[in-house]
This record gives C-alpha cells, structure tokens and sequence, in this order.
C-alpha cells in the first residue's frame, strides 16, 4: 500500500493511472485525528492491502483541497480505477473504516467534486 505525499500537478495523472481502488486523504501536520486515521490504516494494513493510499497534505496543496472542497480534516475520497466514486465517512477503527468502503463501493459511483 503505497503512501504518496501531495503530487500536486501530478494528481490526477497518478489517480488515472492507478488500477483498482484508490483511498485519497486529506491530512494536516497539525491535525491529530489524520495522524490518528493513518496509523490505524498502517498498523491494520492487512485489511487494506488491496488500496493504494495517497496522501495529500491540505495545508501544502490548497489548489487540490479547494477542488475537493475539503473543510475539515481527514477528509477521505474514494476512486476507482482511476475515476472517482465518493467521499468516504468513517471513524478511525480498522473494521469500521473497511465496512465503509466495502459498502460505498456497492453503491453507484457520485459525481466528482
């Protein structure tokens, strides 16, 4: 499960280009619930072993966090194949956070932001 930082003008190119499911988090340096977010999802790796994680770093990248309109953080975004499913709610827990992407997954793909 790859971890990659804000690619900035590369984003979408690297979404597109990525087969199968695709978990986007919008995280902060300062923000204790995204550290929190991303140490259940790398400590429970065996359960999203089957995601590639990208990280955007919103206090760094605001032309993408505007585009997604991300107000709060972690903000998650769901994709794949490249295209865009949904935004995804879920607490910090391992089981929770891989039922909701199991179940947003089920349901027809939303329009991107």
């Amino acid at each position: 499960m790859p971890v990659l930082k804000s690619l900035a003008g590369e984003f979408h190119h690297h979404l597109a280009a990525t087969p199968g499911i695709s978990l986007v988090l919008f995280t902060g340096p300062a923000c204790g619930a995204c550290k929190r977010l991303k140490q259940v999802v790398h400590e429970r790796h065996d359960m999203f072993a089957d995601i590639h994680l990208f990280e955007v770093d919103a206090e760094r990248d605001m032309a993408l966090t505007r585009e997604f309109g991300v107000f709060h953080l972690p903000a998650m975004f769901l994709f794949r194949d490249g295209d865009y499913h949904c935004e995804l709610h879920s607490e910090a827990a391992a089981e929770r956070l891989r039922a909701a992407i199991d179940a947003a997954l089920a349901r027809p793909a939303e329009e991107a932001p």
